[in-house]
């Protein structure tokens, strides 16, 4: 069983994907595609921007989107032209990550995916302007040590990315950061400050949430045509009624991911592929489980394993 996995925010570098759509010209249309909806040049957002103008989320959240649908379609290509079958029985994204799984499994069309997109990273602009927040990593303690230390913080702070076993994301007030950053130093844990403009999966995000939601609720949904796992359930998706409350809950929850990865293992899952920038995913599923085979497509080194992986 093959499970596509998506990269999140945090992932995104300079002129990734060029390469790709150099060497697969089709790709221009979802730049093309992205554009219009967005009304920015995703080309030179994607290709020309420096780190710092990248990791802004309204840059970063298209452009990563962008880059593994980019490199979602080419590996699609390539396999395709050694007349191998191209299959994935399941998706799955981290965070952003699931944006583009709503589209490669049918759920969104790729222009809404993109409307989406545009919603989303203009509202949780908005309130990281306005709710100062901070989010940094936590390794090396459990997810329960973690939550125990969070909820006994004065200031707001709480456990946001169940990464790993041994990796857990936190969330807060700046000052909630520091405050357990201080508890987990003594408990001879690692601690890392994420760059991110805000608190994201965190209560300091509900108004993007709202806003996010009205959005939302005009864009046509459907069920998908594979096993889709959710960040909120931990699990597989099985209700696709109400999307547009799902998505905007999913701003202001916990991403599940070592829960999700769990239960596609139980599933029947051996091998994850992660189409976009970075290898975050693939390390994360190296980490988590055993048996089984982790790839990442994020430009044409990377491509060159499709063969193996879906051969």
């Amino acid at each position: 069983m093959i499970i596509s996995l998506f990269s999140g925010q945090g992932s995104q570098y300079p002129n990734m994907g060029n390469d790709i759509l150099t060497a697969y010209p089709h790709t221009g249309e979802l730049y093309d595609t992205a554009s219009d909806i967005l009304g920015r040049d995703m080309r030179k957002i994607c290709f020309e921007s420096t780190p710092e103008e990248l990791a802004l989320t309204i840059n970063a959240q298209p452009a990563v989107l962008l880059t593994s649908l980019v490199c979602f379609s080419a590996a699609i290509t390539r396999v395709q032209k050694e007349a191998i079958p191209f299959r994935y029985d399941g998706v799955a994204g981290h965070s952003l990550g699931e944006y583009a799984a709503l589209a490669v499994s049918g759920i969104v069309s790729t222009e809404d995916v993109f409307r989406l997109i545009k919603a989303r990273s203009e509202a949780m602009d908005e309130a990281a302007r306005a709710n100062k927040g901070a989010m940094a990593a936590v390794m090396k303690l459990s997810p329960e040590k973690i939550e125990e230390v969070c909820s006994k913080a004065k200031n707001y702070v709480v456990p946001v990315n169940y990464n790993s076993p041994m990796q857990t994301v936190i969330a807060g007030t700046p000052e909630g950061i520091d405050e357990v950053t201080e508890v987990f130093a003594e408990m001879k844990a690692k601690v890392v400050k994420l760059k991110v403009a805000g608190a994201f999966h965190s209560k300091l995000m509900q108004t993007a949430a709202d806003s996010f939601y009205e959005a939302a609720k005009k864009i046509t949904f459907k069920a998908p045509q594979v096993k889709y796992y959710s960040n909120v359930t931990g699990g597989e998706l099985t209700d696709f009624s109400d999307m547009p409350s799902l998505l905007a809950k999913h701003i202001v929850s916990p991403v599940r991911f070592s829960s999700e990865l769990a239960a596609m293992q139980a599933d029947g899952a051996d091998t994850f592929v992660e189409f976009g920038p970075g290898k975050t995913l693939t390390g994360l599923v190296r980490k988590t489980l055993s048996d089984v085979r982790a790839y990442n497509i994020e430009n044409l080194e990377t491509l060159e394993k499709a063969e193996e992986i879906y051969g």
